[in-house]
């Protein structure tokens, strides 16, 4: 092997080293901080306090044992007591009476049997690019395939013997009319035991519900009772299984090591973990959208995710529960909470994070470990977006603007690929003269680049420099809600997706529809031709199998794009486009013409030299 191919392969391991490796740590691992349940038995034991609020919804049975509660009387988790008794999520809603809530961004339902916030839709966003396709479900009742809610409650150790409202407790309304931002609602609950039970829900015109809590005691003793909120899901639900996104378990814990993410296979395998801290916030999210507990963020409270399968179904938890809260004999006491339910659009999600001082709530969107590039080069894009009106545009002015702002480097760059190209033939010389002589060789092409003032590795630049935009903006269009659905013009109706067409039905001539590895659309054969045009700008390999490789990367990448979103592959092609422009203005000053320009001298001669035969 010479040395020339060596460093080739070097190079191109290193390539793939960075490709891979820079999308790799774009997922944030799940931290160490949180501890498994079972290590705060014993300190649960000798404190007397409660066990975690009963899995996924249940009235929990509080007890010492700090292990979650599952009612196998009502199914657990939102799952009926026979399997035969699961419902269509329309005939779920009718077994309880409700509550209706309507806002600009959601409608649904609020079930007054265990108070539940189970029955959300999110208005803005349809489950295709058809507009007259259904609204997405975010939430769904006890009882249907795929139970998923929020609830509210009260416990306290079982010593107490207190009689405290459950999952099948039927609420009383006390406001008529239906949950508005305008009209908040209040649900009672009286015990019979001179403890009442009120809950006022307030919804503002996106997606935060503020639940204010409250017991009247009008019993001759001070009560003890522990509040708490969780979010439950039933069974595991179809995720992008991708590296550089997380759906799972996620929480912002600030005294126990910021950020927790935990997939659903992971929790699987710990079972439940646990935390103490204070304020922060925890819930489950999916790529576009999130349910999240918010406690008040000046108290402390246990923070849980846990998993218990059910009757077959793994049951997925994150709740919350604070530290006691004493009702005074004859008097009252009240605390509040917040749940986010709905799309994770970032204008929202940052400006909760700013009016309610929610500390790191912008981490809901999974900007990865780069966010600090990758945030401001959505920001920018949505900032253009705003002028132009379309995402696609804003991605072809960015790709200006990047172009620009690192023209001096890429200028560098460029102006050495041309003298490189310049000096091939003296390169080709000397590896002739000295084919027996690898040491010779490599001194004189050394002493070649001195006094011609060549740097070969001046040409790999722009590829260094595209890498992490290319990757920020791969992020961006992958986890932002505002790519989804974003069109461009023509046949693209979302960039966040791969192009629709392929050539192997002739963009939709043919009636076929090809399996989705051979989707390669219109947008990925014009990258690969202009990723073609730039190569053939580039020097050409003295080694056959380097010249190989690169005959092949064009066609390869073609087909590895296609799957991309078409944003990105839109992105890559005028990138491409812009560097060739670019590239042939600075090589014709040098005074070196590419070979796709002699390529199509040829052809024209070629062409020329048979229309004077005939």
């Amino acid at each position: 092997m010479t040395d020339e191919n060596r460093n080739f392969i070097l190079a191109a391991v290193l390539c793939v080293a960075v490709l891979v490796g820079w999308q790799y740590f774009f997922v944030t691992p799940p931290e160490p901080g949180l501890q498994p349940i079972d290590s705060q038995t014993a300190q649960a034991e000798a404190t007397g306090t409660p066990a975690a609020p009963g899995t996924a919804g249940v009235a929990p049975v509080p007890d010492t044992s700090g292990k979650p509660q599952v009612d196998e009387q009502v199914g657990g988790a939102g799952l009926p007591a026979a399997a035969s008794a699961i419902l269509p999520r329309a005939i779920a809603l009718e077994q309880s009476p409700r509550v209706i809530l309507d806002s600009p961004s959601v409608d649904g339902s609020i079930s007054l049997t265990g108070a539940r916030i189970d029955d959300l839709q999110l208005k803005n966003y349809r489950q295709t690019v058809d507009p007259t396709s259904p609204e997405i479900v975010l939430l769904s009742p006890r009882g249907s395939e795929d139970p998923y809610y929020a609830e509210f409650g009260w416990t306290a150790p079982a010593s107490a013997n207190i009689s405290l409202p459950g999952a099948d407790t039927v609420w009383t309304q006390d406001t008529p009319g239906m949950l508005t931002p305008d009209t908040p609602v209040t649900l009672s609950y009286d015990n019979g035991a001179g403890l009442v039970f009120r809950k006022t829900i307030s919804l503002d015109d996106d997606y935060m519900f503020t639940v204010e809590q409250s017991v009247e005691n009008a019993t001759a003793a001070n009560v003890e009772l522990y509040p708490y909120g969780l979010v439950a899901r039933t069974g595991t639900p179809q995720i992008e299984g991708i590296w550089i996104l997380h759906e799972g378990l996620i929480g912002y814990f600030p005294d126990a090591d910021g950020l927790q993410e935990l997939d659903y296979e992971d929790l699987q395998e710990t079972g439940a973990i646990r935390s103490r801290t204070n304020g922060g916030w925890l819930g489950i999210t999916d790529k576009y959208w999130m349910t999240a507990l918010i406690p008040d963020q000046s108290t402390e409270s246990r923070m849980s995710f846990s998993d218990t399968p059910v009757r077959g179904r793994d049951v997925y938890q994150a709740d919350n529960q604070r530290d006691p809260v004493v009702v005074p004999a004859g008097g009252s006491t009240s605390i509040t909470d917040q749940l986010f339910a709905g799309a994770k659009v970032v204008r929202i999600i940052d400006g909760y994070e700013g009016t309610y001082g929610i500390e790191s709530f912008e981490l809901a969107i999974d900007w990865g470990w780069f966010y600090f590039f990758t945030k401001p080069l959505f920001l920018a894009l949505l900032y253009i977006q705003g002028m132009v009106g379309n995402f696609g545009v804003a991605i072809i002015v960015i790709t200006v603007l990047i172009k620009l702002a690192f023209f001096p480097l890429a200028n560098t760059s460029y102006v050495a690929m041309s003298k490189m190209k310049k000096v091939q033939p003296e390169m080709m010389k000397l590896r002739e003269r000295y084919a027996d002589d690898k040491q010779r060789q490599q001194q004189e092409l050394m002493e070649l680049y001195r006094r011609e003032k060549v740097n070969p590795l001046a040409g790999c630049l722009p590829i260094l420099i595209q890498i992490p935009v290319f990757f920020a903006l791969y992020k961006v269009l992958f986890v932002t809600i505002e790519m989804r659905h974003a069109p461009f013009f023509g046949w693209i109706n979302d960039l966040s997706a791969q192009d629709p067409t392929s050539v192997f039905n002739l963009f939709g001539l043919i009636p076929f529809d090809p399996p989705s590895f051979l989707l390669i659309g219109i947008w990925p054969i014009l990258m690969g031709i202009t990723m073609y045009l730039q190569m053939k700008m580039n020097p050409a390999p003295t080694d056959e199998i380097q010249q190989q490789i690169f005959r092949w990367m064009p066609i390869i990448f073609t087909f590895v794009l296609a799957t991309f979103p078409a944003g990105l592959v839109i992105y890559w092609t005028f990138n491409n486009a812009f560097s060739i422009l670019q590239q042939w203005v600075i090589m014709r000053r040098q005074g070196v013409s590419p070979e796709w320009g002699q390529d199509f001298e040829w052809l024209t001669k070629r062409f020329k030299s048979d229309s004077d035969a005939s």
